[in-house]
C-alpha cells in the first residue's frame, strides 16, 4: 500500500508513491511560504483562515495526484507518448465501452502480437468485462515478451490482479511474490524502494485475501509487508509509524471479520496511536493518512453489525474511492434503503483500473446490481 493511497492499492508503481509524496510536501511547503509572504505585506489573509485552509489544499492536491495516477493506470496507457491506438481506446474505457476498446487492442495485436503494452490492456479489459480466463493468456504474452527485468515483474504484477478478479487469493499471492523477488534484487541499488516495495507487494496480496475470506493468509502476508517495509535503511519516523498504522488498520479489519469485537477494539486504538504519532513526525504525512481512519472506525462498525456507526464512518472516508462506495452500499441495504444503495453500487460500477480496489468492486458491484434489479 503506497504513500499516495496507503490502505488500497494505487495506481502508481515503481518509485512514483515516493514522489507523489515529495510533490504534495513541497506543495504545502510553497503554499504556506506563499500565504507568509502575503501575511508580512498586510492583513490581507487572517492566519486562522489560512490554516483552516491547508488540509483542503491538501486533500485537493492529493486527489489531483491520484486522479492523475489513475488515469496513468488505464489500460493503454504506458511510459512516453500514446500511440494512436491508445489515443483511439482512452475514450472508450472512460465512457465505459469496454467491448469497443478491446476490438482496438485485439487489432493492435494482428499487426503488433509481442506488444507488451496491447498485451497488458487486452487482459486488463477483460478481467474489468468479468473474463479473466480470457485475460490470463495476454498477461502471460506480457510476461513473456517483457524486455527487461522490471518491465517482466509489472507484468506478473498484472497477472496477480487478474488472479484477484476472481478473488483468487492463493495464485494472487503466487504472482505479487514473484514481483517482490524482483524487488529484492534491487535492494542494493533501490534501498529506499526495494524494501518499501516488498511491503506494498505483500500488503496487495494480502488486501485481495481479506475480501475473499481467507483471514489466514491476509494476516500472514499483512505481517510479512510490515517487516519488508522496516527493513528500509534509515526509514524515517513517519514512515516507520506508517507501517505500524497499516497494520493495526488491517488486524483491527481481520478482528471484525472474524466476530472478535474486544480485539478489533484493541487493534483500532492501536491504529489512532500510530496516526497521532504520524502526526508528530511527519504533518504532511499525517494529512494524507487521516481521512483512512473513518474507513477503519466504519468498517468494523459494520461488521460488528452496527451500521448507523458504520455509516457515519464510511461518509467521512473517501467517498469517491469504489470500495468505500461499495461499503456504502452494503450499508445501506443493511438499513433497508435500496435506492441508496443502487446509488452506490452504481459509482463503484464505473471502476476502470486494474488493482484491488477493482478486482472487489467490479465483480461485486455486477452481482449486487443484478440482485437488486430482480427485487421488487
Amino acid at each position: 500500500m503506497p504513500i499516495c493511497y496507503p490502505l488500497d492499492q494505487t495506481p502508481c508503481v515503481g518509485a512514483a508513491p515516493v514522489i507523489i509524496h515529495r510533490l504534495h510536501n513541497q506543495f504545502l511547503k510553497n503554499i504556506q511560504q506563499r500565504f507568509a509572504a502575503v501575511s508580512r505585506s498586510g492583513p490581507l489573509f487572517p492566519c486562522d483562515i489560512i490554516c483552516r485552509m491547508l488540509p483542503a489544499l491538501s486533500r485537493l492536491f492529493l486527489a489531483g495526484t491520484m486522479a492523475l495516477g489513475a488515469a496513468i493506470a488505464q489500460p493503454g496507457r504506458g511510459p512516453g507518448p500514446q500511440t494512436e491506438w491508445q489515443r483511439r481506446a482512452q475514450p472508450l474505457l472512460r465512457e465505459g465501452k469496454l467491448e469497443e476498446a478491446l476490438v482496438i487492442y485485439r487489432e493492435e495485436l494482428k499487426t503488433s502480437p509481442d506488444s507488451l503494452q496491447a498485451n497488458i490492456s487486452a487482459g486488463t479489459v477483460l478481467d474489468l468485462m468479468g473474463k479473466a480466463a480470457e485475460a490470463r493468456p495476454y498477461f502471460q504474452k506480457a510476461i513473456d515478451v517483457a524486455p527487461d527485468a522490471r518491465a517482466k515483474a509489472n507484468a506478473q504484477r498484472a497477472m496477480a490482479m487478474s488472479f484477484a478478479f476472481d478473488g483468487d487469493c492463493r495464485n494472487t499471492v503466487k504472482y505479487e511474490q514473484m514481483v517482490s523477488g524482483y524487488w529484492k534484487t534491487r535492494e542494493s541499488a533501490e534501498p529506499g524502494n526495494a524494501f518499501y516495495q516488498q511491503g506494498e507487494m505483500a500488503n496487495e496480496a494480502a488486501r485481495v485475501c481479506i475480501e475473499s475470506g481467507d483471514f489466514d493468509a491476509a494476516e500472514k502476508w499483512y505481517r510479512a509487508g510490515r517487516e519488508a517495509g522496516l527493513k528500509e535503511p534509515g526509514i524515517a519516523a513517519g514512515r516507520k509509524a506508517l507501517w505500524e498504522f497499516r497494520t493495526e488498520h488491517a488486524l483491527a479489519r481481520l478482528a471484525a471479520r472474524r466476530g472478535n469485537k474486544a480485539a478489533a477494539a484493541r487493534h483500532v486504538a492501536a491504529a489512532k496511536a500510530a496516526l497521532e504519532r504520524i502526526e508528530a513526525a511527519d504533518p504532511n504525512l499525517y494529512r494524507q493518512q487521516s481521512p483512512f481512519f473513518p474507513y477503519l472506525t466504519g468498517y468494523v462498525a459494520y461488521y460488528s453489525g452496527d451500521y448507523h456507526a458504520a455509516l457515519a464512518g464510511f461518509q467521512k472516508a473517501n467517498t469517491n474511492d469504489p470500495f468505500i462506495q461499495c461499503l456504502l452500499g452494503m450499508t445501506y441495504e443493511k438499513l433497508g434503503d435500496k435506492d441508496k444503495a443502487l446509488e452506490e453500487y452504481r459509482k463503484a460500477a464505473t471502476v476502470t483500473s486494474h488493482n484491488p480496489v477493482a478486482a472487489f468492486a467490479k465483480p461485486f458491484t455486477r452481482k449486487k446490481l443484478a440482485q437488486l434489479a430482480a427485487r421488487p
